[in-house]
């Protein structure tokens, strides 16, 4: 066996080792990523939710290409009112999968929710008496209503007096007197005799 062949015969062996370690090892992390999954949904099951979320991440450190163990603890996260963590977990998600709605209603609604509150602050504070203020949170509740299909809404007051100018002044309605009452007179006799008019005299 000359020196060539031994060389190759070396190599094809360790090729073959590693990938033999390599399968074991993508087997060893399949089968981990299953356990934490199952235990993850078992311990939701029985409402013990930072169970669960330990065992999700778990699975997703268990195989990283994975967005289901992201998708559970945005959703987790989100019905938690853990807005900021459920972004992350659902940004997580979608790296992993760019189409994946649910990730991007999570990550969408979780963000609004931020906004909302944030703006329900600084009203209470009068922090939203500038101009710039007041325009930008017109924008994102016209941008809300453009979302869900409905016409933005102008509150704006100088654009309310404008619409009003521009309207055509409305036409008088002419007034119509009611015509005069006819007078009638009712003779004693017919007034103490239902029966007078009734028949000849």
């Amino acid at each position: 066996m000359n020196r060539e062949r031994l060389i190759r015969l070396v190599t094809v062996a360790i090729m073959l080792a590693t990938l033999s370690a390599c399968s074991m090892m993508s087997g060893r992390k399949s089968a981990e990523y299953g356990e934490q999954m199952g235990r993850a949904e078992g311990a939701l099951s029985n409402d013990k939710v930072d169970v669960a979320l330990v065992s999700f991440a778990n699975a997703a450190k268990a195989d990283p290409t994975r967005k289901e163990p992201w998708v559970r603890i945005a959703q987790i996260q989100f019905d938690r009112n853990n807005y900021a963590h459920a972004i992350v977990a659902a940004e997580e998600a979608l790296q992993r999968d760019a189409r994946d709605l649910i990730a991007e209603g999570i990550l969408t609604l979780s963000g609004l929710r931020i906004a909302s509150q944030s703006l329900q602050r600084l009203g209470e504070r009068d922090a939203l008496g500038s101009e710039t203020a007041r325009r930008e949170a017109r924008a994102l509740a016209d941008t809300l209503k453009t979302a869900i299909g409905e016409e933005p809404v102008v509150d704006d007051e100088e654009d309310n007096r404008s619409a009003r100018a521009s309207r055509p002044a409305p036409r008088p309605k002419p007034r119509v007197s009611a015509p005069p009452k006819p007078k009638t007179t009712v003779s004693k006799r017919s007034a103490n005799d239902p029966f007078s008019g009734i028949g000849g005299d």
